[in-house]
């Protein structure tokens, strides 16, 4: 009798964290995820994919510039960013060759360049120069920027630029990108690249770039310490709430904004379609589950992560700001179209923001949605037009 009271027991017992763990799955709740209410939302053209090229710069600007034409009424362009690409490769070079072998040859640059292109060579649009000479149905520049490294070092080596050196240079870029031709027919009209840009009627003086550290004085103008600056452009100094006030002004006034920041912190997912900037201190570790996911990752930014709930954030401030700049925490990686503003379930601010990795790397489109705290803490410039800037702050920085 006792050997079978101390077997019932023992299967009680048994079963009994069985029975636990039963309930428990069946009292799990799922992870509410994110629900964002629309604030703003402007037009903008089709989401690109700069593929494999360190060219975000190029299609972020275009797709600003594309918007930009949308808000004035004169219809729908797809421009060539491959264009301003080849040009400005011509322009690296030579820079390269003036600071003797020393300059910044990589991919990346910034929207002035865009800039200066439009103002001294003009522009194409897409269907008249894709960019792509080669055996590929995307963007690839690795083999280009081989040929680039390497050729560039004669003219150094020399001592000078000869015909025969542009001509081989010339080549290169012929054979990756394509020949630029004299002109070209587009929607029946006849252009050359620079006619072809006047015809947008685009003001590039309408255009201001605009930054936020303290390590040069405010409403005033400096350069920007970054590698993809290697134009040395000057940028207007603002203080951070400026900076975001001149953000949301633009937005909700119909204006777009040329975003560049740092995307390789680990709150930046563009496969979940968001970008946050946790604080670690106010998220409940009793199970040590989602500080987990933030801390303890591999070199893989957005393994563990699940992106399924809003987190609190961090409350940035100018110092803090600073801080990850001088750090090299907040660098220059990544140029994307700010098109709106949303809000999530607790009331944050969020930027829509479009980027140039194609439709298919997330399930919102190649859209994602930036938090404030995120763009506080992680912008390296904006660029907006003019008159999207507020009044007061136009004044202070005598625009």
């Amino acid at each position: 009798m006792k050997k079978t009271i101390y077997a019932f027991v023992a299967l009680v017992i048994a079963l009994t964290p069985m029975q636990a763990q039963k309930s428990n799955k069946q009292a799990e709740v799922k992870p509410e995820g994110y629900k964002f209410t629309t604030v703003v939302s402007l037009p903008a053209t089709p989401v690109k994919n700069q593929s494999a090229t360190g060219t975000c710069w190029c299609f972020a600007t275009t797709s600003f510039m594309e918007s930009e034409l949308l808000r004035l009424g004169k219809g729908e362009y797809d421009l060539s960013e491959m264009f301003v690409v080849r040009k400005t490769y011509e322009n690296r070079i030579y820079d390269n060759y003036l600071r003797q072998g020393k300059g910044n040859l990589g991919e990346g640059s910034l929207s002035p360049s865009w800039i200066r292109v439009f103002n001294e060579d003009g522009l194409m649009p897409q269907e008249a120069y894709s960019g792509i000479s080669y055996d590929s149905k995307t963007h690839n520049h690795r083999e280009l920027q081989a040929y680039v490294d390497a050729l560039t070092t004669v003219p150094v080596k020399m001592k000078r630029i000869s015909q025969e050196s542009d001509e081989v240079t010339d080549a290169v870029l012929d054979i990756y990108l394509g020949e630029i031709p004299e002109s070209f027919t587009y929607k029946g009209q006849t252009y050359t690249p620079k006619s072809f840009a006047t015809s947008l009627g685009l003001n590039m003086d309408d255009y201001v770039h605009i930054t936020s550290f303290s390590h040069f004085p405010f409403y005033s103008e400096g350069v920007l310490e970054v590698p993809d600056n290697w134009e040395m452009n000057r940028f207007y100094n603002v203080p951070l709430d400026e900076l975001i006030q001149i953000m949301d002004n633009s937005l909700n006034a119909g204006y777009t904004v040329n975003w560049d920041g740092d995307v390789s912190e680990r709150g930046f997912s563009h496969a979940n379609g968001v970008a946050i900037n946790p604080d670690m201190t106010k998220i409940d570790i009793s199970s040590m589950t989602d500080r987990a996911r933030f801390e303890n990752m591999s070199s893989d930014r957005s393994a563990g992560l699940s992106f399924d709930k809003p987190y609190p954030e961090i409350d940035v401030t100018q110092d803090i700001r600073q801080k990850g700049y001088e750090a090299f925490v907040t660098t220059d990686d990544h140029l994307m179209h700010v098109t709106g503003i949303v809000k999530d379930q607790n009331g944050t601010k969020y930027y829509i923001t479009k980027n140039s990795w194609g439709t298919d790397r997330n399930p919102h489109g190649g859209y994602l949605n930036m938090s404030e705290s995120f763009v506080r803490a992680k912008t390296i410039y904006i660029m907006v037009h003019r008159d999207a800037i507020p009044g007061e702050i136009k004044t202070k920085l005598g625009i």
